[in-house]
């Protein structure tokens, strides 16, 4: 028998498969992390060679960047990999540094608003309201269903600006992310040792110098997406061979 057409479907009947095709597509989008950089397709990996280049070199350097035009990838880019190691869902691909237990993590913007509007979002997806709470959708970089709901802490001062969350890790633990900003300023990056951290857009030196100790007893990594928007900073030519620096 053919299948029957939506029109020849009652009301009760299409108000049901709209919720099921509603249910798919929200499923879809909290698995989002799993759907990129794919071996083949119109966007298969081979056609973001920087990209690559840019986890690949995780294996080896304790400190990177990822120093480029807007538009191309950067911040999605950053999430990805800072997803892996949250989660330790690495794709079978995955050519970069890898940690095989639950840890501590930072991810920073340059204001708190940048952080929620750009880093957070990109991570965690969208903050709703039920009417008593407010709630992550988890349709962002991080699959929804790992993470922990119950181990939120809101910032104080910024609307919907999560401090930190907990991510359920495959070793059976918990990898604790906690969100900042440049506009804190340095202190606010003092004290905890962290497995890992990015920073999403140039950070002033001085917080970049503590987040590298920061990561210096765990061997961790610290990586930045960023358009050097600044010119020729003292971070930008911390990343520059020697011979394309200018000359004294």
């Amino acid at each position: 028998m053919p299948p029957s057409k939506i029109e020849d479907k009652s009301r009760k009947e299409r108000e049901e498969l709209l919720a099921a095709l509603k249910e798919k597509d929200r499923r879809q989008k909290r698995r989002y992390f799993f759907g990129l950089f794919p071996a083949t397709g119109e966007f298969r990996r081979e056609l973001y060679p920087r990209h690559v280049e840019f986890f690949t070199a995780g294996a080896e350097y304790t400190e990177r960047c990822f120093m480029a035009a807007n538009r191309i990838g950067k911040t999605v880019s950053g999430a990805f990999e800072m997803t892996g190691h949250l989660t330790g869902e690495y794709p079978d691909w995955w050519p970069g540094w890898r940690r095989d237990r639950a840890g501590r993590y930072w991810a920073a913007g340059k204001t708190n608003e940048t952080t929620r509007d750009i880093v957070q979002k990109e991570l965690l997806g969208n903050i709703i309201y039920d009417g008593q709470r407010k709630i992550v959708d988890g349709t962002g970089m991080i699959p929804g269903d790992l993470l922990d709901m119950g181990a939120i802490a809101w910032k104080q001062g910024v609307s919907n600006l999560i401090d930190t969350i907990g991510v359920k890790h495959v070793d059976g633990g918990t990898s604790v992310l906690g969100l900042k900003s440049y506009q804190q300023g340095r202190g606010s990056f003092e004290g905890t040792a962290q497995d890992g951290i990015w920073l999403d857009e140039e950070p002033p030196v001085d917080i970049y110098g503590e987040c590298l100790i920061r990561t210096a007893t765990t061997r961790g990594r610290v990586f930045i997406t960023f358009t050097p928007l600044e010119g020729m900073s003292e971070v930008v030519l911390g990343f520059m061979p020697q011979e394309y620096q200018p000359g004294e």
